[in-house]
């Protein structure tokens, strides 16, 4: 019954308004479709000046490791670290996992005991290993085994000690609605320069710019991400949001990232500040902790409550 009355309670925070995550259009049902539809759609478009890397190209790299990953006995739905390599092989290995149908896991060292027992830890890849080296003999055309689904898990992180679990609906609509409240235009070129140890790294450096076909360029950005003094600064002191102004953004991994905007929450979310505790609703609100403690506590009255 736990269980069970427990994922009542995650579903009842991630609906806002009248509007069930199921209701809600987003135009790709998984991860691996967008960086595959984008490369139908818009295969010849540059999305990495620096290396001319167009989508075509990205997506040759992203079955390759798929492959890799595959022949080293991966399987989908299988729990993988992401290493800390070279832009942009660490965004290139997490399309690659979600293209394997496996998960993605963001660590970091305070939980590295916690995560070895979740997490297959055969691929010890340092921040010197060149991944374009160690795919470059493996065929571009990778058959999956698994498809996953909007409500699949797509990511697990230990921003915070208790594990976040993502969905792929989760990372679609959180960036659907970055998308929307910056009005972001295709071919705007872009830059941040973030760590893969968050997701704010997954939403802002790996997904946004090619769910929305924008150019990632490090000399001359139209727009720039990152902790201040940029056009957008990504703050997580979030209980702060008065002092907030228009250009910084709230970040909060249990709304997978961005919950909002100067003082406006992003789409399909609500945000409230309850004393010692914010409320957050909407379609963004994580799967749940890895913790089932945790998760009782911080679900109630059909709301995520974080203390802050």
């Amino acid at each position: 019954m736990m269980a069970i009355d427990i994922k009542s309670k995650i579903y009842q925070a991630q609906c806002i308004g009248n509007v069930e995550p199921i209701e809600y259009m987003i135009p790709y049902p998984s991860m691996r479709s967008l960086i595959e539809g984008q490369n139908i759609k818009y295969a010849d478009q540059v999305i990495i000046k620096e290396l001319n890397i167009t989508n075509q190209i990205f997506y040759d790299y992203v079955q390759q490791t798929s492959h890799w990953l595959d022949i080293l006995g991966l399987k989908p739905k299988q729990r993988i670290i992401i290493p800390e390599l070279e832009y942009p092989q660490s965004e290139i290995f997490l399309f690659g996992v979600w293209n394997l149908g496996a998960v993605g896991v963001l660590a970091v060292d305070a939980n590295r005991s916690k995560i070895k027992k979740l997490c297959n830890t055969k691929l010890n890849l340092d921040s010197e290993t060149s991944l374009f080296e160690k795919i470059k003999s493996y065929p571009i055309n990778y058959k999956p085994k698994y498809k996953p689904l909007l409500d699949d898990e797509a990511l697990l992180t230990f921003e915070n000690e208790s594990g976040i679990r993502l969905s792929h609906y989760n990372l679609l609509v959180n960036t659907n609605g970055i998308q929307k409240a910056i009005e972001l235009k295709s071919r705007t070129s872009l830059h941040c320069d973030l760590k893969p140890r968050s997701t704010a790294w997954v939403i802002f450096q790996a997904i946004l710019p090619i769910y929305s076909g924008c150019i990632f360029d490090r000399a001359k950005p139209d727009i720039t991400f990152g902790d201040s003094d940029h056009s957008y600064n990504l703050r997580k002191d979030i209980e702060k949001l008065s002092e907030f102004s228009k250009n910084d953004i709230g970040i909060c991994p249990e709304n997978t990232a961005a919950v909002f905007i100067g003082n406006a929450p992003i789409h399909l979310t609500s945000f409230s500040i309850e004393e010692t505790q914010v409320k957050i609703k909407g379609h963004s609100v994580m799967m749940g902790y890895l913790d089932e403690l945790k998760n009782q506590s911080s679900f109630k009255r059909e709301g995520l409550f974080i203390s802050v």
